[in-house]
């Protein structure tokens, strides 16, 4: 087995901010000559996550509005009175959505669902430059 690590960068316009990276991810793979395998996409730093998503306005919306029942903005956090910053919101929401995510490729295509979409969420409360790692393993 081969392993083959890249990365990209962007920057963010802050919370709530949704970037579709399966295109990102894709070219990846793309640049290798590897036909079967898994690729781990992961994304560095404490407040950000990488999911799937139906990338969809409205689903977006509802997805947000969800994370926002969860770790709402107008409560207190512990982190915050110990940093004296407002993003303790962003690192509970970031610790139940995760940093990483798992795709498997075969014949060098992603194997993903019609509506199935990689992207990035930014849970931090300021706009951020963004570094994702993509680590290919396959044959």
């Amino acid at each position: 087995m081969v392993v083959i690590t890249k990365f990209f960068e962007f920057r963010t316009k802050g919370e709530n901010d949704i970037k579709n990276i399966t295109e990102d991810v894709r070219n990846a793979l793309n640049e290798t000559n590897l036909e079967n395998g898994m690729i781990l996409v992961f994304a560095i730093g404490a407040t950000g996550a990488i999911t799937t998503i139906e990338y969809e306005n409205g689903l977006l919306n509802d997805f947000i509005s969800a994370l926002t029942r969860i770790a709402p903005k107008d409560i207190a956090y512990e982190h915050g009175k110990r940093w004296n910053d407002d993003n303790g919101r962003s690192h509970v929401k970031a610790s139940l959505l995760k940093p990483d995510l798992t795709v498997p490729f075969k014949a060098q295509n992603l194997i993903l669902g019609t509506w199935q979409q990689i992207v990035f969420v930014e849970l931090d409360t300021r706009p951020r430059e963004r570094k994702i790692v993509v680590q290919i393993m396959g044959e």
